[in-house]
């Protein structure tokens, strides 16, 4: 079965998981993480999104935000893209990094928010990599340490997280402190990272329910909510889905756009589709990218074999063009 188009929608509270190729790590030492961190700050102030939680695992990343006006791909695919060449660079390797398609969810918020915020600042915990809540308060890979105020990342939005717990400072920090600590023996979540009927319903006990009352409810495996939650969701998905086929039904296709492209820039197709170098050439390839993302809403995989070049050089091509933090 295809996988189903991944659901970009501004000011939606989103949960993202990275993961590395075949499992492999992704960070070889605490430098590579620093740097992924600094970039990561860059890269959603400059997106406008608002992060509530985050962990770096040796071979993953989950991240909670809230995305900005531009959703969050722009912002996943410059992050990553650097990342992956910076780090290839500075170990000497090449190929890919990460896995294709970093896996994203979008979540009920009203619901889900702090469930998620614990679930995520716990995985060093599930890992075994930390024993106490104590360890946990100290251990720099997690977003837990900013929310209690030992360390400093400027682009999180721990007062957002501790005003779940009250208006008072301290006393929100020590209710999201306990929180945390009774979250300590729980296990995975497959409802939080995977499952299908079991996220949209909120996990088996949910599905089991309503089952037995012989009840039915939209669900999606790409979204963390009830019914209501699902179909309102679906239903802003749409709206952009129904646009670009409107745009599709009109005619326009791929192959339309890079032969009107070509036409207008007078540069052949076939020095395109075979992978020009050229400055103007490159330029119009990146054009011509953006053009069936928002127009057709087309894959950076299918777009490159069309425009003569790989999926990672599209990707490239397209963080470059994007302003920069």
């Amino acid at each position: 079965m295809p996988r189903q188009a991944r659901l970009d929608i501004a000011g939606a509270l989103h949960h993202i998981m990275v993961r590395g190729n075949n499992k492999t790590d992704i960070f070889e030492d605490d430098q590579d993480k620093a740097r992924f961190l600094e970039r990561l700050g860059w890269n959603v102030i400059d997106g406008q999104c608002s992060v509530y939680a985050w962990v770096l695992m040796d071979n993953h990343i989950h991240l909670l935000f809230k995305s900005g006006k531009l959703g969050i791909s722009s912002v996943m695919r410059k992050l990553l893209t650097w990342y992956a060449q910076y780090f290839n660079r500075r170990h000497g390797r090449t190929g890919h990094l990460f896995e294709n398609r970093y896996k994203s969810i979008l979540c009920d918020e009203d619901n889900y928010l702090l469930a998620l915020v614990r679930y995520i600042h716990l995985n060093p915990v599930r890992a075994n990599i930390v024993a106490t809540i104590e360890e946990l308060d100290h251990y720099p890979w997690t977003g837990h340490q900013t929310v209690m105020g030992k360390a400093n990342h400027d682009w999180m939005d721990t007062a957002y997280v501790l005003n779940q717990f009250g208006t008072r400072r301290k006393t929100a920090k020590n209710a999201y402190h306990r929180f945390v600590a009774e979250g300590m023996t729980m296990g995975h979540k497959s409802e939080f990272t995977g499952g299908g009927l079991i996220r949209s319903k909120g996990g088996w006990s949910q599905v089991l329910s309503a089952r037995r009352l012989r009840t039915e409810e939209e669900s999606d495996e790409r979204i963390l909510g009830g019914g209501d939650f699902v179909n309102a969701i679906l239903k802003e998905a749409e709206e952009k889905t129904r646009h670009q086929l409107k745009v599709r039904r009109s005619g326009k296709t791929i192959a339309s756009i890079i032969n009107e492209a070509c036409r207008k820039e007078q540069i052949s197709t076939v020095e395109l589709k075979n992978g020009g170098r050229r400055k103007q050439v490159s330029a119009l390839r990146m054009k011509i990218a953006k053009q069936c993302i928002d127009e057709l809403g087309l894959p950076l995989a299918e777009i490159a074999r069309h425009v003569g070049v790989n999926t990672s050089s599209i990707a490239k091509a397209i963080a470059r063009a994007e302003p920069r933090p």
